[in-house]
C-alpha cells in the first residue's frame, strides 16, 4: 500500500481522503468524539454541555413520573384489595367484588405492563427479543380491555342497584350473574388480544411496514401495528361499545338520584313545617345532594374519557392516514390510558366513605379510633312513612340508620 504524498499539486487523497476538503469527507472524529463540524470549525463546547444538561435533565424528569405513576398505581390497587379482603362489612356488597377484580387488572397493567414500556421508552430499544414483544403487546390489550370492561361492568351493577326495585336488583345481580360477568371481564380481552396477537392477525397486509418500524437506526424495538380491521374490532369491543353503556348508566342514575333527592325534600319539608327556615334548609340541601352527585359522574365518566379517548381515537384514525400519527404522540396517548389504573383506586374506592374508613384502619394499624360504629348507634330513633308504596326515611335518623332502612325497604339511595 502506498502512502499518500500530500505536496503534489493535485493533492487527491488516499483512500478517497482530501486534507483541503472536510466538508466532502464528513465530519472528523477522534476517539469517539467530534472534533470538527461539517465545515470543518469546531463545536461550541458551552452548547455541548447545554444540550448534554437539557437532555439529562428530561431524562430524569421522565424517569421520575413514569416511577411515581407505577408507584401509586400498585399502592393504590394493592390497598383496595387488602380492604375488601379484611372488612367484613365490604366484602358483603356486590359491587365491592367489581371493585376488586378491577384492581387486580390495574395491579397487573402496573407490575406486567408499564415497566417495560418504561424501559422501551427510556433506553428507545428492545432487548428482550421478538417473542416476547408479542407477549408483553397481548398482555397489554388483555389487561388494559379487562379494566375497561370492569368499569363498564360496576356502570351497570349502580344502575340496577339504584334505578330498579330491590328485587329486581337481587335477581339480577346474583352470585352467578357477578361471577359470569368478571369472567367476562377477562375473556373477552383473552379473545381480542393473545389470540389475534400470536396468530398474526392485527398484522395482515402491513408485515412489510412493521418490518421496516422494527430497527430504528441502531438499535430495534418493540412496534404494535394494527390492520383496519383489527383497529377497528378491537376499539369497538375495548372502548365504544363499554364507553356507550357507561354513558346511558349513569345518565340514567342521575335522573333517579335526584328524583330520590326531591321526594326526601317533600318529606323533610311536610314533616318539619314547624320551622320558619325548613324550606329554605330543605332546598340547601337537595341542591347540595344534586349537585354532589352531578359532580361524582363527571368526575368518573371525565376521567375515563380523558384518559382512554385519546389512545383509541388515534388507533381507529392511524390505518386510515397511512400510519403516519408520530410516535411520541402514540407514546403520549398510551401513558395517558396507563394512568387511568392509577386513577381507579382514588374514583372507585376512595370517595367512598367505607373504603376511606377501612384504608384509615389498615394504615393506622387499626387504631380504634376508625373502628366503624355500631350501624344503628346508640338512642338512634327512626321514623320512616310510605309514599307511592315506597318507604322513605324522615328526620331524627343518622345517615347509616337511612342507608338501612332506604335498602332494605326501597331502591338503594345513591352514596
Amino acid at each position: 500500500m502506498q502512502g499518500c504524498e500530500f505536496p503534489q499539486e493535485d493533492l487527491k487523497s488516499c483512500h478517497g481522503f482530501d486534507p483541503r476538503a472536510p466538508h466532502r469527507n464528513g465530519p472528523l472524529r477522534i476517539d469517539g468524539y467530534m472534533n470538527l463540524s461539517s465545515t470543518g470549525q469546531m463545536p461550541e463546547m458551552e452548547e455541548v454541555d447545554t444540550n448534554e444538561s437539557n437532555g439529562l435533565a428530561k431524562r430524569v424528569a421522565l424517569i421520575s413520573f413514569l416511577s411515581l405513576v407505577m408507584l401509586m398505581s400498585v399502592l393504590g390497587n394493592l390497598l383496595v384489595m387488602v380492604a375488601v379482603c379484611k372488612d367484613r362489612q365490604l366484602r358483603k356488597i356486590k359491587t365491592n367484588y367489581f371493585i376488586v377484580s378491577l384492581a387486580f387488572a390495574d395491579l397487573l397493567v402496573s407490575v406486567l405492563v408499564m415497566p417495560f414500556g418504561a424501559i422501551e421508552l427510556i433506553h428507545q430499544n428492545w432487548i428482550y427479543g421478538e417473542t416476547f414483544c408479542l407477549v408483553r403487546t397481548s398482555l397489554d390489550v388483555l389487561l388494559t380491555t379487562a379494566s375497561i370492561l370492569h368499569l363498564c361492568c360496576i356502570s351497570l351493577d349502580r344502575y340496577y342497584a339504584i334505578c330498579c326495585q330491590p328485587l329486581v336488583y337481587r335477581n339480577k345481580m346474583t352470585p352467578l350473574r357477578v361471577t359470569l360477568m368478571i369472567g367476562g371481564c377477562w375473556i373477552i380481552p383473552t379473545v381480542i388480544s393473545f389470540l389475534p396477537i400470536m396468530q398474526g392477525w392485527n398484522s395482515i397486509g402491513i408485515k412489510d411496514l412493521i418490518d421496516k418500524r422494527k430497527i430504528s437506526g441502531n438499535s430495534t424495538v418493540c412496534v404494535f401495528m394494527v390492520n383496519k380491521p383489527y383497529a377497528l374490532t378491537c376499539s369497538v369491543v375495548a372502548f365504544y361499545l363499554p364507553l356507550v353503556l357507561m354513558v346511558l348508566a349513569y345518565q340514567r342514575i342521575y335522573v333517579t338520584a335526584r328524583e330520590h333527592a326531591r321526594q326526601i325534600s317533600m318529606l323533610q319539608r311536610a314533616g318539619g313545617a314547624g320551622n320558619a327556615d325548613s324550606a329554605d334548609h330543605q332546598r340547601n340541601h337537595r341542591m347540595r345532594t344534586e349537585t354532589k352527585a352531578a359532580k361524582t359522574l363527571c368526575i368518573i365518566m371525565g376521567c375515563f374519557c380523558l384518559c382512554w379517548a385519546p389512545f383509541f381515537i388515534t388507533n381507529v384514525v392511524d390505518p386510515f392516514i397511512d400510519y403516519s400519527v408520530p410516535e411520541q404522540l402514540w407514546a403520549a396517548c398510551l401513558w395517558l390510558g396507563y394512568i387511568n389504573s392509577m386513577l381507579n383506586p382514588i374514583l372507585y374506592a376512595f370517595l367512598n366513605k367505607s373504603f376511606r374508613r377501612a384504608f384509615l384502619i389498615i394504615l393506622c394499624c387499626g387504631h380504634k379510633r376508625y373502628r366503624r360504629p355500631s350501624i344503628l348507634g346508640p338512642g338512634t330513633t327512626c321514623t320512616a312513612t310510605q309514599i307511592n308504596g315506597s318507604t322513605h326515611v324522615l328526620n331524627g335518623c343518622s345517615s347509616a340508620s337511612k342507608l338501612l332502612l332506604w335498602f332494605c325497604n326501597t331502591r338503594p339511595v345513591p352514596v
